[in-house]
């Protein structure tokens, strides 16, 4: 196993895994947050936009979208965010795993939302408060708590999701794995059980400190 971590930057495979997984969890609860305040919106337009947004995303392969976001804006469209090939990449896989995964962050928010009970939402009504104060003050502090296990169960995805970022070039672990098997055979278990007991050491502490947190921060009826 010495001569593999010699031979190849396994650790930095897995930093470049690592960095996706932050910056497209951070990207994708922004995203989801903006989405999921318009699926529970009173505006019925914006609910139908949500809607759409979540169903088309949520069924659409996460290949293709990372793969579009290579030939469709960079290839097709030329829109780079710098000269930098390597660079580049790694920004567009990073917009197409915050955008896919939006949609279940969504879904797990809004999932939070309807665990509040509706008496809560006609009180903040009846003292004056609008749709935008009630969301901030009453409704999404308690869906973000409802919601954490959902959301680790997310991120646990999303991290797992980042090989798919080697279809456009990314080199993270899943892409060095490869080459690794092509060229050294003779250690492909030893290879495979590297990477695999990688990946559970990078989830597993987010199933323990969600389920940890979604005890911790339940909220009492």
């Amino acid at each position: 196993m010495g001569e593999l971590f010699a031979s190849y930057n396994i650790l930095g495979a897995f930093g470049l895994t690592i960095l996706l997984a932050v910056f497209s969890a951070i990207g994708s609860l922004l995203i989801g947050t903006v989405v999921a305040i318009m699926r529970v919106s009173p505006i019925d337009f914006l609910n139908k936009v949500g809607a759409f947004y979540v169903n088309i995303v949520r069924n659409t392969p996460l290949t293709l979208i990372i793969v579009f976001c290579n030939i469709g804006f960079i290839v097709n469209l030329g829109m780079s965010f710098t000269e930098n090939i390597a660079r580049n990449n790694i920004i567009w896989a990073i917009i197409g795993l915050s955008f896919y995964h939006a949609a279940f962050v969504c879904e797990a928010l809004r999932s939070g939302v309807n665990t509040v009970p509706v008496g809560q939402a006609e009180a903040a009504r009846s003292i004056g408060l609008t749709f935008s104060q009630s969301l901030s003050e009453v409704l999404l502090p308690q869906a973000f708590r409802g919601a954490i296990t959902p959301l680790g169960n997310t991120l646990i995805a999303l991290t797992k999701n980042t090989t798919v970022a080697t279809a456009i070039g990314v080199a993270e672990i899943s892409g060095l794995m490869k080459e690794m098997m092509e060229f050294r055979a003779d250690l492909i278990i030893v290879i495979f059980l590297l990477v695999a007991i990688g990946f559970v050491i990078l989830t597993l502490p987010i199933g323990l400190l969600t389920t940890r947190l979604s005890t911790k921060l339940a909220v009492k009826r």
